[in-house]
């Protein structure tokens, strides 16, 4: 009876609605991630475009986020702000189709960007609402796992695409479009609105200095690993540079977005195991701390610039496991550590500082490749990707 009840109390009609619209929006964004760096290079572009596309999308991002988790904790309503973000996000994504240079794809990765820092505090706050705080790490887990789920599915697509249209970006583009849609419609749908009373007007720098010390401290840890923590798809370039010598340049790219499938694939099993534990250890911080350690691992062996496929394979896994812990856990300990009704101000900073990281990571990794070498790009990112698990050991103590 009383898994039953505990089943009942956080696998609702919220959580599933939240987690649908994640499987789908990924699905659109991924299906374009996975050829991104491919088509860049065909209009002319090199890792230093990609560092600064991906890095300042993610840097803009923030203010989005910042100014949507203030926003969100005041209104009644939350729903029409994140369904009005993922209307954004899968219109702009589908623009890339019309991109002729690396300017025009900067503007749409850009505008998509923000329309994620738009939903992404209300979708968190809207979910952490209908959940008991004893079954964040599953229903946040869970999240993680289906938005994977349309990570595994977009590369996947792509790759269908691409063989299907000869190699046509703008019709793998396009095509986004019909999954960014369907992620609309199901958070329209399914996601049920919790109306919250009216709060008093608050300045903004007031709601972050109402916001917990240890939640504060909390943010110190995730912004030290977050600014070692590029974005995912360099992964796909590492890979593609690595394996060309060997494969020629087309079958390299295959076999990199095939590399970014297994790690999409690690990463959707972690976020719902790393969630299921860390709602039955004492402690959600630890299992945190032991994703972030994975990533310094996972860096410290893309510094070695490795050619070999197995070892490649092994730097996808890792860093997928390292990837879908990092997402779950984050959001259920900030869960965990504000009151529910600064949910939304937390969520939005949280977003921010790991959007900051995103910027600087991304641009510090696609110079320090270009400028020095690859090897002291990812050194680079080893180092902090290891201070942020022991600043968050310390958080422990």
């Amino acid at each position: 009876m009383t898994s039953s009840a505990e089943k009942q109390s956080w696998l609702n009609r919220t959580v599933l609605g939240v987690g649908l619209t994640s499987l789908f929006s990924d699905w659109s964004h991924e299906t374009a991630t996975a050829v991104l760096p491919a088509f860049l290079a065909a209009i002319g572009a090199g890792p230093a475009w990609l560092g600064v596309i991906e890095g300042l999308a993610d840097g803009l991002s923030s203010f989005a986020k910042l100014g949507a988790g203030h926003f969100t904790d005041r209104l009644r309503n939350r729903k029409p702000l994140a369904v009005f973000g993922y209307a954004l996000t899968a219109f702009s994504t589908a623009s890339f189709a019309f991109a002729t240079h690396a300017y025009h794809v900067l503007i749409g990765r850009t505008v998509a960007w923000l329309g994620r820092g738009v939903r992404s505090p209300a979708k968190k706050a809207l979910l952490a609402a209908d959940v008991s705080p004893d079954a964040y790490g599953r229903a946040f887990g869970l999240e993680r796992l289906m938005d994977t789920v349309g990570a595994i599915a977009g590369p996947l697509t792509a790759l269908w695409l691409l063989e299907k249209t000869g190699h046509n970006y703008q019709k793998v583009f396009l095509w986004t479009l019909l999954p960014g849609l369907i992620a609309v419609a199901s958070f329209w749908l399914l996601v049920r609105e919790r109306p919250i009373a009216g709060k008093a007007k608050r300045s903004f720098l007031m709601g972050i200095r109402e916001l917990p010390a240890p939640f504060r401290r909390f943010l110190l840890g995730v912004g030290v690993f977050g600014a070692g923590d590029f974005s995912h798809s360099l992964l796909i370039l590492y890979a593609s540079r690595m394996l060309a010598p060997r494969y020629g340049l087309a079958r390299a790219a295959s076999i990199a977005v095939v590399l970014y499938t297994l790690h999409n694939v690690f990463s959707a099993g972690s976020a719902y195991a790393s969630g299921w534990l860390s709602d039955h250890v004492p402690q959600r911080k630890m299992v945190l701390a032991v994703g972030y350690s994975l990533a310094g691992i996972t860096a410290l062996l893309l510094a070695t610039g490795t050619h070999s496929l197995w070892l490649l394979g092994v730097i996808f896994v890792l860093a997928g496991l390292y990837v879908g812990t990092e997402d779950a856990l984050e959001d259920s300990v900030a869960a965990q550590l504000v009151p529910k009704e600064q949910h939304g101000m937390a969520f939005g900073t949280l977003a921010a500082v790991n959007a900051v990281g995103d910027f600087l990571s991304s641009l510090m990794v696609g110079f320090l490749w270009s400028a020095v070498s690859v090897q002291a790009a990812f050194a680079t990112s080893t180092v902090l990707f290891f201070a942020g698990a022991l600043l968050i050991l310390q958080l422990r103590r």
